[in-house]
């Protein structure tokens, strides 16, 4: 067999750094440490372990004891690579390579791979790397520290010339800023299509929610694709988008099935991937899936919560919150959050693989959108014929009455759409 087609030994490691009071537990931290590991093609994870780290080292993360210790398991286990659970610091990845004489990834550079591994579209290749370069251009130490520094002049009197590390980082910000130019052309293309969107009267609801949330399953469901579903973090990057007649009558909208959210997610990544999620800022429904199944499911929530606000959601933007993966519970247990959800307006229990729940929670969000549009009358000069073609641009006009002193139109149209109106 050769060698290429043998996975590559991985070991994870979880620094617990964290207070007590932190919101996952460090085994369930390198549980899903070791999930992210297992979602990358060609490894195997041949062993997990959480290191106590009450002092953390500057230059090596753990002490010198702790370091010789791994060391010799990760020899003896003949790993290829670790994952370090957590941000290292370049110095730390490079000293610790050193020692161990293997390959190591931290948690971003792993995620990072995973998403270079899994995007599809245009504009996800171009923001993973994007990400990818940003993340690289602060750990050139490691990539240079063999190369001797070059010197201008005659190496006396001309002082210290650029160094290969610099040289490297200008090559990687002129990358950075030839791939920023064209997402750019892909982002005015996608705000082309949102203002397409804009002029029709169709309510957004996005489903957000953690990664292996089921929100790719629950959008198969309602929508009847086939987006690929699968019991494995991350196996969905890019944003996908259906209209749909919602039942019993009800508007038809635009349902979104974004990328899932993770804890510590990469700055390089949000801030990459913002263009992406910006759908969710223009949403009038935010559906926040969650997997109720899950033991840190209250830690996963705030967690997309912080990364809500992070991206700028608007606090009066509606949302309700999905709790699926009803299935995997207990029967008793499932009958509590049953219990639990009638109770609230804006908690459904479901199962996109059963089907549980999912009739009322599409009732209630009919019901939501319909809310959402309010129908007005607005009264315009005869001469104000920007503003009478935009009306009509956007198809909110029901009648139309005209007199001597103008014209009065009756609208249907949504919050967002009575804003723009007043805004030009």
């Amino acid at each position: 067999m050769s060698r290429e087609s043998v996975a590559t030994r991985a070991w994870v490691l979880h620094p617990d750094l964290l207070p007590k009071e932190a919101r996952r537990s460090p085994d369930h931290a390198l549980q899903e440490a070791t999930a992210l590991a297992a979602a990358l093609p060609g490894l195997e994870v041949v062993g997990s372990s959480v290191v106590r780290l009450p002092n953390p080292r500057p230059g090596t993360l753990f002490g010198l004891g702790k370091v010789d210790e791994i060391g010799a398991l990760l020899s003896e286990q003949d790993v290829e690579l670790v994952l370090v659970d957590g941000p290292l610091s370049p110095v730390q990845q490079r000293n610790l390579e050193r020692a161990w004489k293997i390959k190591i990834l931290d948690r971003t550079g792993l995620i990072l791979e995973i998403f270079s591994d899994r995007a599809r579209t245009r504009e996800g290749g171009l923001q993973v790397e994007m990400a990818a370069l940003s993340y690289q251009r602060t750990r050139l130490v490691r990539a240079w520290t063999h190369l001797e520094r070059q010197r201008g002049g005659l190496g006396f009197v001309g002082g210290p010339g650029e160094t290969q590390i610099e040289a490297d980082r200008r090559a990687i910000d002129d990358q950075l800023v030839r791939l920023r130019r064209q997402l750019d052309k892909v982002v005015r293309t996608r705000d082309l299509h949102r203002a397409s969107r804009a002029r029709t009267p169709f309510p957004i609801v996005a489903l957000v929610g953690y990664t292996n949330a089921g929100k790719s399953t629950l959008f198969n469901l309602v929508t009847g694709s086939d987006v690929m579903a699968k019991d494995m973090l991350f196996a969905t990057l890019d944003p996908t988008m259906r209209s749909i007649e919602l039942p019993r009558g009800g508007p038809k909208v635009i349902l979104s099935d974004t990328v899932g959210f993770i804890s510590a997610l990469p700055t390089q990544l949000v801030a990459a991937f913002r263009a992406t999620l910006e759908e969710v800022l223009s949403a009038d429904l935010i559906v926040h899936v969650r997997d109720i199944a899950d033991p840190e499911t209250e830690a996963q929530a705030e967690d997309v919560q912080d990364i809500l606000a992070s991206l700028g959601v608007q606090e009066e933007t509606p949302q309700i919150e999905v709790w699926n993966k009803a299935d995997l519970l207990p029967a008793d247990q499932a009958a509590a959050l049953e219990a639990q959800a009638e109770r609230r307006e804006d908690v459904f229990v479901t199962s996109a693989v059963t089907g549980l729940g999912i009739a009322p929670l599409l009732d209630d969000i009919a019901a939501r959108v319909s809310d959402a549009f309010q129908e007005q009358t607005v009264r315009l000069d005869h001469s104000d014929g920007r503003r009478r073609a935009w009306l009509f641009e956007e198809g909110v006009v029901q009648a139309e009455h005209q007199d001597e002193d103008g014209v009065s139109f009756d609208v249907r149209w949504t919050d967002r759409q009575h804003k723009r109106f007043r805004d030009l």
